[in-house]
């Protein structure tokens, strides 16, 4: 069986955004600390590589971020999730930071969203990936 390498489709130093082919899905890697403007861009590189691609699903990793960045929490909730939902997202696996203030900071993402039916979180990948599949 031949293995088919991820497409890198954006990467800065606090993330790296692939297209998984084999799974189908895109691949958000987070990484160090994240802030507002930060955040801001790199969401909206990720709506630009879900509509070009045309995917449904994405495994946002956060095992990577460090601290806090709740300041953007309410933009992401309440503004870009609904863009995305809006674009074709259907499922959004969240791997939670083993940073409690990272993930306080997701918590409240979600806390401030009216509907995240299509959003579960999770502790590991393995979970994630599995949930991903049968979505």
């Amino acid at each position: 069986m031949k293995l088919v390498a991820n497409e890198i489709l954006y990467q800065q130093a606090n993330i790296l955004v692939e297209l998984n082919p084999a799974e189908g899905w895109l691949y958000v890697n987070w990484q160090g600390f994240q802030n507002y403007d930060v955040i801001m861009v790199s969401c909206e590189k990720i709506l630009e590589c879900l509509i070009e691609t045309g995917s449904t699903k994405i495994l946002n990793d956060n095992t990577k971020i460090e601290g806090i960045w709740s300041g953007a929490a309410k933009w992401v909730g309440q503004d870009w999730f609904p863009r995305m939902h809006a674009a074709g997202l259907e499922c959004f696996a969240w791997v939670y930071s083993p940073s409690t203030f990272s993930r306080l900071s997701a918590e409240k993402t979600l806390s401030l969203m009216t509907d995240y039916s299509y959003i579960k979180k999770f502790d590991n990948i393995e979970a994630a990936s599995d949930w991903l599949r049968a979505c």
